[in-house]
């Protein structure tokens, strides 16, 4: 199945050089150089994966995001950004982004990203435990549900990797190298701090059964900890 990429780019040789070299991987592109296009787009078309500009001129790539959070929570979303400020890379991951890219870039680097999003999405063969009982929680991993008491949270992608990979290995210490490895495909500072971002989101998700924690293991990682 061909997978189908929304690219908002203003820049018009980078969008060129980009929008070739992913339709010669076999991807689908739609792309967008106005903000505003863009998100009159968003409600009626399906992507497999958002590829967005920060600095975009009027409506920028965090308020597409946010835009695109609004329809739809799992959809994987990389910025791209002329910035390499810590502040605006994670202000992006709280938004509900996934990744990022700084500017300048290389056309090799942003298709492996994509490739390891797509593999965790509906495009993956890979079979993985689909339903897990955290005390009072149930979580249904195929539709991204997290359920306590008939209330439903419905997760975003990064969201429930990050959790199935902490449920299959409850109990254990897992190192952040291995958590970033496994579930971003890569493990650098900034994708550590990403790690922090959705731990902490997590961690208010299931606050509504105290015997269910993500544990800080200090200068190692986190520890899943359930009801027996």
């Amino acid at each position: 199945m061909q997978a189908k990429i929304l690219y908002v780019e203003d820049d018009e040789s980078l969008s060129f050089v980009t929008r070739d070299n992913l339709e010669l991987k076999g991807y689908e592109i739609i792309h967008f150089s106005d903000g505003k296009k863009a998100i009159e787009s968003v409600d009626t078309l399906q992507f497999d994966l958002c590829i967005l500009d920060v600095m975009l001129p009027g409506v920028d790539g965090f308020t597409i995001a946010e835009q695109i959070r609004k329809f739809n929570k799992e959809v994987p979303i990389i910025f791209l950004t002329a910035k390499s400020l810590k502040e605006d890379k994670i202000h992006g991951l709280k938004l509900g982004g996934d990744d990022y890219l700084t500017k300048p870039f290389s056309i090799e680097e942003l298709i492996l990203k994509i490739e390891i999003f797509l593999r965790r999405s509906k495009f993956t063969t890979i079979a993985a435990p689909e339903n897990f009982h955290l005390g009072k929680y149930i979580y249904d991993y195929k539709n991204l549900a997290l359920t306590i008491d008939g209330k439903e949270k419905t997760l975003t992608q990064r969201e429930a990797d990050l959790l199935q990979y902490l449920c299959k290995n409850q109990g254990d210490i897992m190192k952040r190298s291995d958590i970033l490895t496994a579930v971003w495909g890569d493990d650098d500072y900034f994708l550590g701090r990403s790690l922090d971002v959705f731990i902490s989101r997590l961690r208010k998700y299931l606050k509504e059964d105290e015997q269910v924690a993500i544990e800080n293991i200090h200068g190692v990682g986190f520890r899943m900890k359930v009801p027996a």
